[in-house]
């Protein structure tokens, strides 16, 4: 588990018009809930606080959050976004028991794949399922990310949730519910081949065009010429 640190400071303005407010300072409102504590709305520098969210461990890892010089531990949960504008708009933070076990998504880190057999076959692609996975663990067994080695894949291959080389304590809930469960999260297929056209091909159709229009001329014209005999 890596530890990152943000620095907040309490605030007792609540509502949408003081949100905006706090917005146009540059600050980042956001709320801290949960760990046997009252929720507790605190802001952030936008700035410092936009930059962090540009990282990983943003996400997946636990976060000692300063407010007014205590520091708590929590967990990214929400986070709101302008629509169109690099602006964050609000976040909220889960405060962590780290006797508790908790439930988190983590990034998965495809490595090896372009020197694997299925990466270096012209004809091979390589198909990723899932790009994360939902583990469960000690807040101090958090891994930031889980690695997947693609080095030996091979074309028809799968990869599986249960084939995961996973950190100690970690474990993936969703495989308790049973084999129909482990899903595939790594799919080494073949590529599909255009059927293209050869010149010699295309030759002999534009041949054959003309000559079939003139036979279904010369058709058209013989009866033509039976029908007024008769």
């Amino acid at each position: 588990m890596s530890d990152h640190k943000l620095t907040a400071t309490g605030r007792k303005d609540e509502g949408k018009g003081a949100s905006r407010r706090l917005r146009h300072a540059g600050q980042v409102p956001a709320v801290v809930y949960g760990g046997g504590s009252d929720p507790q709305s605190v802001q952030l520098e936008h700035e410092k606080t936009w930059v962090a969210s540009q990282k990983e461990w943003f996400y997946s890892s636990i976060i000692d959050l300063d407010v007014d010089g205590k520091v708590q531990k929590v967990l990214l949960r929400d986070m709101q976004r302008h629509p169109y504008k690099q602006l964050i708009m609000h976040l909220d933070f889960q405060r962590v028991n780290q006797n508790e076990a908790i439930r988190m998504s983590v990034p998965l880190h495809f490595v090896n794949g372009d020197t694997s057999p299925a990466g270096k076959a012209a004809d091979v692609v390589i198909m990723h399922e899932l790009t994360e996975v939902a583990i469960s663990c000690l807040p101090a067994d958090l891994p930031l990310n889980i690695e997947v080695d693609l080095s030996e894949l091979k074309l028809g291959d799968t990869v599986h949730l249960s084939s995961l080389v996973l950190p100690k304590g970690v474990e993936i809930p969703q495989l308790k519910l049973g084999p129909d469960h482990d899903v595939a999260i790594v799919v080494a297929r073949q590529g599909r081949v255009e059927a293209e056209e050869t010149p010699a091909e295309g030759e002999e159709a534009a041949a054959a065009a003309p000559q079939a229009a003139a036979d279904e001329g010369e058709g058209e014209a013989k009866g033509d010429a039976e029908g007024e005999e008769k």
